[in-house]
């Protein structure tokens, strides 16, 4: 009999892509999410008047030329919504006050670094040629349909298409960052180019760097009118536009498994919901270890969520975040801008991998998420849950009944150790905030903040990674084997597929292609031939770009006298 009833395991942007596509190809598709709110790591929250967003800072794809903008429109997240783009990608700010500021368009960025270090002239010229030439390439790059579906000629086509950006895909994806940026002379110049994509990621090649810069400089890397809950919820409405059904408070504890072939889901409650596929695109581990009990794994994939996965860099750390409601504008204050930040102060930052903060100006990007003339500070560092873990007491996730229904995600005690930590670290941050932005301690009406262990908390995320697996190293490279060997599946079990960032490497846009690749698996396995559509229902999304100016001169002065 032919397959037609799908159950989804979580209401992320790869559960909530799969599903629209289970819906476009004619199955009948069911989510079930723990949380309250579609999204997973793709969400926001109210506190007082404002919406602390806390994901999307540059959305891959979110402006056209590329096959990255085709699944976005498929998935009815952008239509009717104004796409905003700042000039400059990412400000890296020296523990001398001095800045650079990362323009992603290749003219201005070399002019302005040729100011900073004429002595750097050849290595800055080649670094914003190959920017050039990789805008060109992201028009060529494959999102819409897996290698291993791809016939001989589509291959071939592929590869013809690389063929003029051969040697610079070689040099870039062979070269690590860490290595390039050695090269500079300047010693400003040698360490912020390692702090691009706000945090350090010291086993990243210069080809990631070129590929977010180059996305961002073709207008496909800004932020959307609405923020990341708004992204989550407008794809939600295309689902259920599809016909698809989506439950939430509903905890997935394990997968039933009948003749080795999946046949449905039983829920934290006890419930049971069978379907003739299921897809599971929640934590990965989760997903081998529990759900499935670490049955059908082959040698390697129990070695990737056994034992590699706990290797230090395999997965992407989780996040710490400070949230700041403001109760006046600051109009010094900068979109984005890493800190790089001296030992001393770095030191006082529980957990920190490395000595920097990233700080937006968060009501920049979306001025809807606060009331007008009012501020949103959002300040970050990559995070281990280590520490954390060390001061905290009690369950990382606890059920409880509220109004009659089972809550998954609700607050737990961690005891005061936990919470003296976080004021602490708040209260470092603010201080050397209000160092560089007079005034801003005594405006500060609302604040939060969240941890490694917040993210576990309200995705089940394993050691709060928001990313999944790291591409580049053994986790991301060994995960992206296996699923060119299997596909999104598991060997010996049937009916079963994985999608979501644990099926890929790296972020939303992966996530949202992994659910429309996997469908494609599902497709081919019945024999069906695969279809997508866009969203017609809403006008085309518009476009604003928004010039960042180069700061004030007396703030520079007066970081740089500090």
């Amino acid at each position: 009999m032919s397959r037609q009833s799908m159950i989804i395991i979580g209401g992320g942007l790869g559960g909530l892509s799969t599903g629209c596509y289970a819906q476009m190809n004619g199955y009948r598709s069911q989510i079930f999410e723990m949380h309250e709110i579609p999204g997973g790591c793709c969400t926001a929250w109210d506190k007082g008047d404002f919406t602390f967003d806390c994901c999307v800072s540059w959305l891959l794809g979110n402006g056209p030329g590329n096959e990255m903008h085709q699944i976005w429109l498929e998935l009815g997240a952008l239509q009717g919504k104004q796409m905003r783009h700042f000039d400059v990608f990412n400000i890296v700010r020296g523990r001398d006050g001095r800045a650079v500021y990362f323009y992603s368009d290749p003219d201005r960025l070399q002019e302005h670094l040729l100011e900073i270090s004429p002595a750097d002239a050849k290595l800055i010229r080649d670094f914003c040629n190959g920017l050039r030439k990789f805008r060109k390439l992201l028009s060529v790059y494959p999102f819409l349909k897996p290698v291993g579906l791809m016939g001989t000629f589509e291959r071939w086509r592929m590869l013809a298409s690389f063929a003029p950006y051969f040697n610079l895909i070689r040099k870039s994806i062979s070269t690590l960052m860490t290595d390039y940026s050695a090269k500079f002379r300047e010693p400003l110049l040698r360490e912020a180019f390692n702090f691009i994509l706000y945090e350090k990621h010291p086993a990243f090649p210069v080809l990631p760097f070129y590929f977010q810069l180059a996305a961002h400089a073709n207008r496909s890397a800004g932020v959307p009118e609405g923020g990341s809950l708004g992204l989550a919820e407008s794809i939600e409405r295309r689902y259920r536009g599809l016909g698809g059904e989506i439950s939430y408070n509903a905890k997935v504890e394990e997968v039933l498994v009948e003749d080795d072939r999946a046949v449905g889901v039983r829920l934290s409650d006890g419930r049971e919901f069978r379907a003739d596929i299921v897809v599971s695109a929640c934590d990965g581990r989760t997903t081998t270890m529990k759900l499935l009990g670490g049955r059908y794994l082959t040698d390697t994939h129990r070695e990737l969520y056994t034992s590699t996965i706990d290797e230090p860099g395999n997965i992407f750390p989780g996040y710490f975040a400070l949230f700041l409601g403001l109760d006046r504008p600051f109009p010094d204050g900068e979109p984005c801008t890493t800190h790089l930040l001296d030992e001393e102060v770095a030191a006082q930052l529980t957990g920190i991998r490395h000595p920097s903060i990233n700080v937006q100006f968060r009501s920049s990007h979306y001025p809807e998420l606060a009331p007008e003339g009012r501020t949103i500070v959002y300040a970050t560092y990559f995070c281990d849950i280590g520490p954390w873990r060390e001061l905290a007491t009690g369950p990382e996730q606890a059920t409880r009944m509220r109004k009659g229904e089972p809550r998954h995600t609700l607050s737990v005690r961690r005891g005061a150790d936990y919470y003296a930590a976080k004021r602490r670290v708040k209260d470092v941050i603010v201080d050397f905030l209000d160092a560089r932005y007079p005034g801003l301690k005594d405006a500060v009406t609302v604040r939060d903040i969240s941890t490694p262990l917040t993210q576990v908390r309200y995705t089940g995320n394993y050691n709060g990674t928001v990313l999944g697996w790291q591409p580049f190293v053994e986790g991301g490279e060994t995960m992206e084997k296996v699923i060119k060997k299997y596909g999104p599946r598991l060997p010996g079990l049937a009916n079963f597929y994985l999608s979501g960032v644990w099926a890929t490497t790296g972020g939303l846009i992966r996530a949202a292609a992994a659910g429309r690749q996997v469908m494609q698996f599902v497709c081919r396995d019945d024999g069906k031939e695969f279809t997508a559509s866009i969203d017609d229902s809403a006008p085309a999304p518009t476009h604003l770009v928004i010039p960042v100016g180069r700061g004030s001169a007396r703030r520079d002065r007066v970081a740089a006298a500090r």
